[in-house]
């Protein structure tokens, strides 16, 4: 007899495990579905405020003689990457994947998937990521300039808002700057015709500056031997630390060049804070659909 109540005893206690196991399960993907329901509902106002504030591009056809005066690593870049009367680029859908470092003080990668969406007149972008903290638990990501206002807002489930960064100022400057140094994506957006100022600063690098409004940004680009962007650095970038944004220098490399629709662009890249303790790469991501629409 107490063999027997003790393996009733047994298997009330595992009945007991699954039922909560299935509690707990059900509630997980409760809010995975509200989550992702209200996030679906957020991503889209954004593309809309994106495709509301677009405006028509300056040009429609790269000419090669806009190259004339440029620095001459800037004029190897364009005759690398474009051929002549290449239409220029007006908006651009990414999917990629890879992983996040999501450590303060180490490395502590997670993988991630996401969509972004950009236009390149007005410029702005939205950039929609999932990053897998633990199996079944995402953080989704917003991370966008649209008409102006720079927005950073990652959420546990979609739900549970983790940092609230939007609006003008640092946070604006920031994602302008991230527009910009992922135009070697879409590479016309970088062409004095749509609005790119180049300054010389040696025989491998230059500055392009971009300008919206009253935001104004610039960036070192170097090159490489071959005429293709090696990296790009900010000297000072919004480094989120809390609610609170530090200035503080900001690269980007890339690799695995490939041609796109008459257009060679990096399909792989790595994005890193040089911090005063050192380098620290926060996202290497891969190019997995690129899809292009162009000027008529």
């Amino acid at each position: 007899m107490r063999i027997v109540k003790e393996r009733i005893s047994t298997v009330s206690w595992m009945l007991g495990l699954a039922v909560l196991a299935l509690l707990l399960f059900g509630g997980w993907a409760a809010l995975g579905a509200i989550g992702s329901s209200r996030w679906s509902k957020a991503t889209l106002a954004l593309h809309q405020q994106l495709a509301a504030a677009r405006t028509a591009t300056w040009s429609s056809r790269y000419d090669a003689s806009e190259l004339e005066g440029l620095p001459p690593p800037v004029q190897r870049y364009f005759r690398t990457v474009l051929r002549d009367r290449q239409p220029v680029v007006t908006a651009v859908s990414v999917v990629h994947h890879g992983t996040f470092n999501v450590g303060q003080d180490g490395d502590a990668w997670k993988p991630f998937t996401s969509t972004q969406k950009v236009v390149t007149q007005r410029p702005g972008f939205v950039w929609d990521g999932s990053v897998a903290m633990l199996p079944g638990v995402p953080v989704r990501v917003h991370d966008a300039y649209v008409a102006g206002t720079g927005v950073l807002r990652p959420a546990l489930f979609g739900l549970f808002t983790l940092v609230d960064l939007h609006g003008g100022g640092e946070i604006a400057r920031g994602e302008l700057m991230r527009f910009l140094a992922e135009a070697t994506w879409y590479p016309t957006a970088l062409l004095p015709s749509q609005g790119v100022r180049w300054t010389a600063v040696d025989d491998r690098s230059a500055k392009a500056t971009l300008t919206d409004g009253d935001i104004e940004v610039t960036l070192t680009l170097v090159f490489s031997a071959d005429g293709l962007i090696e990296s790009t650095r900010a000297d000072a970038r919004g480094y989120a630390k809390g609610d609170q944004l530090v200035p503080m220098p900001w690269e980007g490399r890339w690799s695995n060049w490939q041609v796109r629709d008459g257009m060679r662009v990096p399909m792989s890249g790595e994005v890193a804070w040089l911090l005063p303790q050192g380098r620290k790469p926060y996202w290497r991501g891969t190019i997995q659909e690129l899809e292009y629409q162009f000027a008529p």
